[in-house]
């Protein structure tokens, strides 16, 4: 069973408990069916935070240790705020104590002035003193920033740490109209000169293609989180060992400037011929022959001499990358010795901070530095991609995409393993289209200790991702409002939400896509409670629309009428958990979730409700004209119907319109089924034509098809005046 019956009584105690520490004790399912959290469950999850709850004797213990240090502590562990908009917060001070406070915004100046508000509070008894509390307020004209509030106790101050961040997110780059992109999986397009895996040249060369030739204001492309450099590399990039740095496997050598001077240019010529060779005749991406010879060549460079001027530009890029540079590479030289997992190296190295870590960074300089220079590489090829997508005319250039978590033997696992939580695993709960629930394997952030660091680890990745973007797509963005948690051992249906403050996470996106100038895309869908669409929409962001899961809720449960589509949004035919359109239109994900056993029903049942609801949109399209009706019969022109579900987006208000690369072009195999991991070759599908043969991007740029398509998205978002 996933939960208890709803009918059973949890104790009191377990009850408060969950409810400090933000844990669910019970939810609605997506059948609507109420769930009361098994007890087990949340005691596992509350220990995963920390707080042991297995008895009333520790619960007790729990309960009381919560409040001494609530009232402990002067200031908030951090005060967030939106501008033009006054912020209340509490201080503690020995009651009968006045609380002197004043700001040092982030420009360096000094506020004063905090109105004092109403607080009739009783005091805490700590210790034998007597713990006053008083609210204040912060003034609503504060800009947005990172700021300081000092509190005076004594000769001395205490601070925290004060966050506004913009009322709602301004989107100039856009501006008030609409724009189209292609999303793309990066890996799975390759051209000639790339070794074998579709890199950062490719990206540009994709996006001043669909920009300069169709109009295209963005390219969506997966996430480009770092992945181990050790084989086995994971391929999904939605289980990345770092999301703060970027994959070199993404770079392109001969774009490198030191490349020029590498001496026996001609054999890495001959290596790189050699990989495309090979993956020309592969059915499967293989990151691990691609990146062993690309780290082979990237090693020959490292060994160039930089320019006088490159050496400036390399050391001011690690001045500014700092501490969270030096943790990732030495990482990456730990787990090119002892393998991609930290909690199988030696004992010693299982923390950044040990004097055996610092010793190892001491004796392999080279070893860590080559991971360095490595990033400093990516980010300037990214700078690269993202100027000359905007230079070819689009409106926002790249956007990418932030995964859920990372790798719970990676990097950042072992980097952040102090604000992350262990113990349990995020994932998501049963819904209609992931019936056993999902377990992604990847640790969560533990809210109450990204809390006690000022959110400074959240930051500095979305900081980072929006660097060189003008647009980023925030994967499970739910995630940042609440994350199911699964204890290990038991299955995905087991698990429990835990609450995030969604006004510091949100609030933290919103303040740094402004500073960018980038938008936000949340991906909303699966079980997403109705308030949170709102909450986003208020807060600036966009959300996200799949044709396929558009259903008239409050109707009949047939297609949702284009008008009545959200217009903050961005909409696309499909996503990259189904298949690509022609795919889905022949039934491919009924008949590959059945053939792995995903499926809950049996698979005729899951198959006739799939065409039924493809009948509906058929006589959609005719009903608004842009099917006619010999088109919806057992000799469908295939083609016809992609071309009128991607002009039907143009039908919608939705802001932002995205085509599927592989839609382009007219694949049909899907890049991941989710619920599997080897059952099938997830994010290891090269782009391929109807008939599955792969396509280079060059053949991409000439194809029909595609033209077609991309002209159609053009026309919707920009018709003719």
């Amino acid at each position: 069973m996933p939960a208890a019956a709803a009918d059973v009584d949890l104790p009191d105690s377990l009850i408060e408990l969950a409810d400090r520490y933000g844990v669910a004790t019970g939810y609605t399912d997506w059948t609507g069916r109420p769930v009361t959290v098994a007890p087990t469950t949340l005691v596992a999850v509350l220990d995963a935070l920390g707080v042991p709850a297995g008895t009333e004797e520790d619960r007790a213990a729990a309960i009381a240790a919560h409040d001494r240090a609530h009232w402990a502590r002067p200031l908030p562990p951090v005060i967030v705020g939106r501008n033009r908009v006054a912020t209340p917060f509490w201080v503690h001070v020995t009651h009968g104590d006045p609380a002197r406070l004043w700001l040092r915004l982030e420009d360096g100046s000094v506020r004063t002035g905090v109105r004092q508000l109403e607080n009739n509070r009783a005091p805490f008894d700590l210790d034998g003193r007597l713990v006053g509390e008083a609210s204040f307020e912060l003034p609503a004209d504060l800009p947005i920033g990172y700021h300081r509030l000092y509190l005076q106790i004594g000769s001395s101050d205490v601070s925290t740490t004060v966050i506004v961040s913009p009322s709602s997110l301004e989107t100039p780059r856009l501006g008030p109209g609409r724009a189209w992109g292609l999303a793309t999986q990066l890996y799975s397009v390759r051209s000639r000169n790339s070794w074998g895996v579709g890199d950062l040249t490719d990206l540009t060369d994709l996006a001043v293609w669909s920009a300069a030739r169709h109009g295209a204001g963005f390219v969506l492309v997966n996430p480009l989180h770092a992945a181990a450099p050790a084989a086995p590399m994971e391929p999904s990039p939605y289980l990345p060992t770092s999301r703060r740095f970027v994959n070199p496997m993404y770079l392109r050598v001969a774009a490198v400037p030191e490349f020029a001077f590498v001496r026996h240019r001609g054999r890495i010529r001959k290596v790189q011929a050699a990989v495309q060779m090979r993956a020309d005749r592969c059915e499967q991406i293989d990151r691990d022959r691609a990146w062993k010879a690309k780290r082979d060549a990237l090693a020959s460079i490292y060994q160039v001499e930089r320019s006088a001027g490159r050496e400036i530009a390399y050391q001011a890029f690690l001045e500014k990358e700092g501490r969270s540079l030096d943790d990732f590479a030495t990482w990456c030289a730990l787990a090119e010795r002892h393998g991609n997992d930290w909690h199988q190296w030696p004992e010693a190295l299982r923390h950044p901070r040990s004097e055996e870590v610092a010793a190892f960074v001491e004796q392999h300089p080279s070893a860590v530095d080559f991971h360095r220079w490595l990033q400093w590489l990516v980010d300037d090829q990214l700078r690269a991609a993202q100027s000359g997508a905007v230079q070819a005319g689009m409106e926002l250039g790249i956007m990418g995409d932030l995964a859920v978590g990372v790798d719970p033997d990676g990097a950042d696992a072992w980097a952040l393993q102090d604000v992350l939580a262990l113990g349990v695993t995020a994932g998501a709960p049963p819904d209609e289209f992931n019936q056993l629930g999902q377990d992604w394997s990847q640790p969560p952030w533990r809210p109450d200790q990204l809390a006690e660091t000022a959110y400074e680890p959240f930051r500095a990745l979305v900081a980072a991702i929006l660097r060189h973007a003008g647009g980023v797509r925030i994967d499970h963005i739910i995630g940042l409002f609440r994350l199911w948690w699964i204890p290990e051992g038991v299955l995905p249906t087991e698990g429990t939400y835990v609450r995030y403050d969604h006004e510091a996470m949100i609030g933290i996106v919103a303040l740094e896509a402004q500073r960018a100038g980038a938008v936000v895309v949340g991906e909303d869908l699966g079980t997403v409670e109705p308030w949170v669409r709102h909450y986003l929409s208020d807060r600036g962001l966009f959300g996200t629309s799949i044709l396929w899961f558009e259903l008239d809720r409050d109707g009949a449960g047939g297609p949702l009428p284009a008008e009545r589509w959200r217009e903050n949004c961005l909409s696309a035919v499909t996503t990259h958990d189904l298949p690509p359109t022609r795919g889905y239109l022949a039934g491919e994900h009924v008949r590959l979730r059945d053939e792995l056993g995903l499926l809950t029903r049996p698979a005729d049942e899951e198959l006739a409700g799939d065409r039924a609801q493809q009948r509906a949109w058929m006589s959609e399209l005719r009903r608004v004209g842009l099917l006619d009706g010999d088109d919806a019969g057992e000799d469908t022109d295939m083609d016809a119907v992609v071309l009128a579900l991607h002009r039907y987006l143009g039908r919608t208000p939705s802001r932002l319109l995205a085509l599927s690369l592989a839609d382009a072009v007219g694949e049909v195999r899907t890049q991941n089924q989710p619920g599997t991991t080897d059952e099938y070759p997830n994010w290891r599908v090269p782009l391929g034509d109807p008939d599955g043969h792969q396509i280079l991007l060059e053949s991409v740029f000439t194809d029909p098809r595609a033209a077609a398509l991309c002209e159609a998205m053009r026309a919707a978002v920009k018709p003719p005046v």
